[in-house]
């Protein structure tokens, strides 16, 4: 069924769209009239020979589908919605190699191993560490500003580098190390956005290196193990193990999954303070628990994941044939007002907040949402405490993409 209101043509994954907005009244028109509404796209422009894809907007059909991957695959076609045209299938294959791609039973095998680097425990013992990190890299962003009449980038200077440094710190990549695991990540991610003039090749090699990085890295910790994730995860003895090359593209999710997404909630989390300076003054003096969920909901820095039908099927009263692409939009799920009272609020006391950011339940929910919890907790408390009184300087510099909802800069000034 096609949705009256939208334009022909109209696609949720064009990336001139998310550059300059998520198209939220386009989302809230399907969740009422078309929840599940058939998008079609030229062949090949999303890297797909195919005419489309589902656009699934409401709340409850996301879980759904997120909850039954024996229906909607992973793998088949990756999670990735939108590729660009030039990308060949064979580099769309070789990505199934990254846990987000797999499905059951592959997917559960990797995540056991994988997720004992994320127990609560893992995540506790690097709680201290990052506070310390947090606080410097916000007194260095203070540094900066008095250098510029107050003025700073806060992507740049803050979003960026705590959740780089806690990769760095959760793997045992050295610190000096970290500016290439953000250019090989922002060259996986960013082909999309001419600033950087990334092609797909340049991205593919950028995740060549990562991977050759990362199990150089895991083939020394084999050689001798040392206390962080890569001996757990590659070193243990009789617990099973990830092959040098799972870890490599392990690496590639985290700098992907955990670095992108997150900086990202980051950046949205200030600008959507300092658009609503009561909650910033509620913030600051109250440092609610229940805040780092809201910036989470509000920024949605997936816009969309996609998965491909195992059988024919039906989902919102639509028919969905075996192979067609369905496309779940968490910036939707995550604004739906069967959910969520008054979505278009930012409101930091939120509770409850069953949003879906970090992914709608199922065999995918994101396996970092603890640490993620705590790097936004951490570096928005040293925000709070040493640049309280932040104003935004300029309107956010979005990325241009298909299916990531980026911010790469935000100037923002001391008062």
């Amino acid at each position: 069924m096609r949705c009256p209101h939208l334009p022909d043509g109209f696609d949720f994954t064009d990336p001139d769209l998310l550059q300059s907005r998520v198209p939220h009244p386009e989302f809230a028109q399907l969740r009422q009239t078309a929840p599940v509404w058939w998008c079609t796209q030229p062949t090949g422009i999303s890297g797909f020979q195919d005419e489309g894809y589902w656009a699934v907007t409401r709340h409850a059909d996301v879980k759904y589908v997120s909850t039954h991957p024996e229906l909607f695959s992973s793998n088949t076609n990756t999670a990735v919605i939108r590729f660009n045209e030039s990308i060949s299938r064979e580099q769309i294959d070789v990505q199934k190699l990254i846990m987000l791609n797999m499905d059951p039973p592959e997917h559960t095998r990797v995540r056991q191993i994988v997720q004992r680097g994320f127990t609560p425990r893992a995540i506790r013992s690097l709680e201290a560490t990052l506070r310390a990190r947090a606080r410097s890299i916000v007194d260095a962003a203070l540094s900066e500003a008095n250098k510029n009449n107050g003025v700073f980038d806060f992507v740049t200077n803050i979003a960026v580098e705590l959740p780089l440094q806690a990769i760095a710190e959760l793997i045992g990549v050295p610190q000096e190390d970290r500016t290439k695991i953000f250019d090989w990540s922002n060259k996986m991610a960013a082909y999309d956005d001419p600033e950087y003039a990334i092609t797909e090749e340049i991205g593919a090699e950028a995740a060549m290196e990562l991977v050759s990085y990362a199990m150089n890295l895991a083939a020394a910790r084999k050689e001798c193990p040392a206390k962080d994730i890569v001996s757990t995860l590659v070193a243990a003895e009789g617990e099973g193990n990830l092959l040098s090359d799972e870890f490599g593209f392990f690496v590639i999710l985290l700098a992907v999954a955990g670095n992108e997404t997150t900086r990202n909630a980051i950046s949205h989390g200030m600008h959507a303070f300092l658009t609503h300076p009561d909650q910033w003054e509620l913030y600051k003096r109250e440092r609610p628990a229940t805040a780092a969920e809201e910036i989470v909901r509000w920024a949605t820095p997936v816009v969309a994941f996609q998965r491909t039908a195992t059988q024919d099927t039906e989902l919102g009263g639509q028919k969905i044939k075996e192979g067609d692409r369905v496309g779940i939009f968490y910036s939707s799920a995550n604004n739906d007002p069967e959910v969520f009272e008054d979505p278009e609020r930012f409101d930091i006391t939120r509770d409850p907040n069953p949003h879906l950011g970090f992914g709608g339940g199922g065999p995918h929910f994101c396996l970092g949402k603890s640490l993620a919890v705590l790097e936004i907790n951490l570096i928005f408390n040293a925000v709070a405490d040493v640049l309280p009184d932040l104003r935004l300087a300029g309107d956010p510099r979005r990325l241009r993409s298909a299916w990531l909802n980026g911010i790469k800069g935000l100037q923002v000034t001391r008062s």
